[in-house]
């Protein structure tokens, strides 16, 4: 009885820690169409993808909430703005996703940008079933 247990215990553990392709597309899917609404300032779109009580660190190292972000977006006037190598890996009702961004342009409050960043959103599974990023920090990297 005890080995059947343990053999349970290990299953749950190790089912609870595969990869869920269906999660890890759909958070990969949520990140693109953050980016997508980012080339063209639609704050809008990224409003219901990201938490009440989101926080973000930019590559300055500075921090601000949601609304801060998402004034941000708005006007934002882009040659380049794209992510790429998107990553995700899903642990439970969480999510990690790591990627590149690289911009050139103008954002929304008036800052030049042409820089490359690496970014690390984490991402939370709602008791409503969506998904909402809690949390983003960039650093940035050589181009």
């Amino acid at each position: 009885m005890k080995l059947l247990s343990g053999l349970v215990a290990v299953m749950l553990i190790v089912s609870a820690s595969a990869e869920n392709p269906s999660a890890e597309k759909t958070v990969s899917d949520l990140e693109n169409q953050w980016a997508e609404a980012q080339k063209t300032g639609n704050a809008d779109v990224v409003a219901p993808l990201l938490a009440d009580t989101f926080s973000n660190t930019d590559a300055d190292g500075e921090t601000y909430g949601k609304s801060q972000l998402l004034s941000n977006l708005k006007g934002g006037k882009w040659e380049v703005n794209g992510i790429s190598d998107v990553k995700v890996k899903v642990y439970g009702n969480a999510a990690v996703a790591t990627g590149s961004w690289t911009g050139k342009g103008v954002d929304g409050d008036g800052t030049h940008m042409d820089r490359s960043e690496r970014w690390t959103d984490t991402w939370v599974k709602t008791p409503r079933g969506n998904w909402q990023c809690v949390a983003s920090q960039q650093t940035t990297s050589k181009k």
